[in-house]
């Protein structure tokens, strides 16, 4: 029967794929006022099983973007790690017992487990609230970029055409829909349609190890249930994680024997389920006992394949993102957590480019940011699951994994496995020129938490929650200690340059500073004798925006030690703290141009 026409429509951005990486994209966009729209070809989100790991960075990430509490209300909260080994009586003994997370400057030093399809609510009803849905079951059945150069140059053009075939439409009416897109993005999975169409290839390999998972509510006498485990054992190796409820997770190493057809030498799913899984998780934890008398809540099998995308993008229209560009192992939880960094990483410089604020070419440091980090992330990976899928090593068997090994790997890796050691390379949003300025804040990584006082009210603030995710870059003014008279001149002074219109703040403010650029103040002055209104008006533009870096009133929440902990010199610093949370760069009070030749090497005159 031959499909029709529905109709032709116009946007800025096409997210295809409604999993945690677009989902990220679609909410940043359509919270930003970005014209967004979202499709997926499953008729109703997830609703039990997939990944389920949130790590301290996406928390922070959360936190900014509102929806944080959520999340660590529904969520197991998991905070230690036990490891088990071979004992001598054939069976596992617990080896040790350590922190789960390894960051000493994490906000959240914990890691959350919540499976997918809960991960995937909080998502829909921020999108809701900016008026954007998920449309489905919606699958694109082509897609063809422009090559006319000036079209692919000018940002205002729509060189995308996708085709897009709605499997639910009334009899009667039209199933087709072109759409013409200022910008496209691929987080529609490993198997990705969109980097399939355009050619892009996956570098790496596929390992012999294959694993079984499974979702269930435990009957067990096994001690760190409610846990993360890492279980060596003679049998093969096995992961517990805590999950919501009381339900738990089990990662269970298979072996050939457990999946390999003896007749045609290939894997063949069919010879395991949630039963036989249960069944080589009770041999590999013996001798403690685990079963269940409630049905499988969800499971599935795979082999790790450790690869990435050749490239992130086409032309800077077209865009891949999460499974699309980089798999691996889901054991050190990085699948998810990577995939929703891409798009925030991503969604901001969309929106730059689209409301006129930036050139193209500011798209260009999506790919050189994020695909160094699946890079990196690979190399650790392939170090992980090696480690966790070889044997134990015993007496007997030398060339096995050592718990000592283990465990070093584990811990050396902690600030790169919970997303707080992430670090962009220097380029035209990443400036070190100036790095000794605030020597123990690191240009080209995320903003570290840290509370200080509110001047107006003495309440203690975490300065994350006044650097929320809404596309503006936070201007810093450490101000030093402006009780005294000299430094209060220096800083006001600093507040009348950077008040001129050839100045950042006013050259790239799109009309009002405040539309662009959120200006926070910090004294390190003694809050008993700091007002608020002390501070030059342009580093106050609320009565909430100035901080003090001083104890609060009843010494209790942490407050205080501000500049000592970031390095900055008693003669103060400004701090520009990227969209997504990452320090741009930092420069002394003298080096004002500086700064502006910074946001000059991207951002466009109004």
């Amino acid at each position: 029967m031959p499909v029709s026409l529905t109709k032709e429509s116009d946007v800025d951005v096409l997210v295809i794929g409604a999993g945690p990486a677009g989902l990220m994209c679609a909410n940043a966009l359509g919270r930003a006022n970005i014209n967004v729209r979202i499709i997926d070809q499953r008729p109703i989100s997830v609703a039990a099983g997939q990944a389920d790991g949130i790590q301290p960075r996406i928390m922070e990430v959360f936190q900014s973007y509102g929806m944080n509490d959520r999340l660590l209300r529904e969520a197991a909260h998991v905070h230690m790690a036990a490891f088990y080994n071979p004992g001598p009586n054939g069976g596992i003994e617990r080896t040790g017992r350590a922190s789960d997370v390894t960051a000493p400057t994490a906000r959240y030093p914990f890691e959350v487990a919540l499976h997918q399809g809960g991960i995937e609510s909080i998502f829909l009803d921020s999108m809701a609230a900016a008026g954007v849905t998920v449309e489905r079951p919606v699958v694109p059945i082509s897609i063809e970029l422009s090559n006319n150069e000036a079209e692919l140059k000018d940002p205002k053009s729509h060189p995308v055409k996708v085709i897009l075939k709605h499997l639910d439409a009334v009899e009667g009416q039209g199933d087709v829909e072109v759409v013409y897109a200022n910008f496209v993005l691929g987080a529609d999975g490993a198997h990705s349609w969109v980097r399939r169409n355009f050619g892009i290839e996956m570098e790496g390999e596929q390992t012999d190890y294959i694993w079984g998972v499974v979702d269930l509510v435990p009957d067990t006498d096994f001690p760190d249930i409610r846990n993360r485990c890492a279980i060596h054992s003679h049998n093969g190796s096995c992961m517990i994680i805590p999950r919501e409820g009381d339900r738990v997770r089990l990662y269970i190493q298979l072996t050939d024997k457990d999946m390999v057809d003896p007749a045609s030498g290939r894997v063949d799913k069919n010879r395991m389920g949630p039963k036989e899984l249960l069944a080589v998780a009770q041999k590999s934890m013996h001798p403690f006992r685990i079963s269940t008398s409630q049905d499988v809540h969800w499971w599935t099998l795979y082999i790790i394949g450790q690869r990435v995308a050749t490239q992130y993008s086409v032309h800077e229209r077209v865009f891949i993102a999460g499974d699309a560009c980089h798999t691996h192992s889901p054991k050190a939880g990085q699948g998810m957590n990577a995939s929703m960094n891409d798009t925030h990483n991503l969604a901001w410089k969309l929106a730059y480019v689209l409301r006129g604020w930036a050139n193209l070419s500011l798209l260009k440091t999506y790919e050189s940011e994020r695909r160094k980090f699946a890079q990196e992330l690979i190399e650790f990976d392939k170090l992980f699951s090696a480690q966790f899928s070889t044997k134990p090593r015993t007496d007997e068997g030398e060339d096995g994994v050592s718990h000592e090994e283990f465990l070093k790997t584990f811990q050396t890796f902690g600030g790169f496995t919970s997303g707080i050691g992430v670090h962009y390379g220097p380029s035209a949003l990443v400036n070190t020129t100036h790095q000794a300025s605030a020597s123990k804040l690191i240009i080209g990584e995320r903003m570290l938490p840290h509370v200080f006082i509110r001047a107006a009210d003495a309440r203690p603030m975490e300065l994350q929650d006044l650097l929320p995710a809404d596309t503006r870059y936070k201007v810093i003014i450490f101000a030093g200690d402006t009780n005294n008279k000299l430094q209060l001149k220096r800083a006001k002074a600093l507040a009348t340059e950077m008040d001129q219109p050839h100045s950042f703040l006013k050259r790239f403010a799109q009309g009002h500073i405040g539309a662009v650029f959120d200006v926070i103040s910090v004294t390190s002055g003694n809050k008993m004798d700091v007002d608020y209104t002390d501070m030059p008006e342009l580093f106050r533009p609320h009565w909430s925006k100035v901080l003090v870096d001083d104890t609060d009133m009843y010494n209790r929440s942490g407050a205080g030690g501000g500049y000592e902990y970031y390095g900055i010199d008693p003669e103060g610093a400004i701090v520009i703290v990227r969209p997504d949370g990452y320090v741009g760069m930092v420069a002394p009070f003298d080096h004002l141009e500086d700064v502006t030749d910074y946001f000059a090497s991207f951002m466009l005159t109004p």
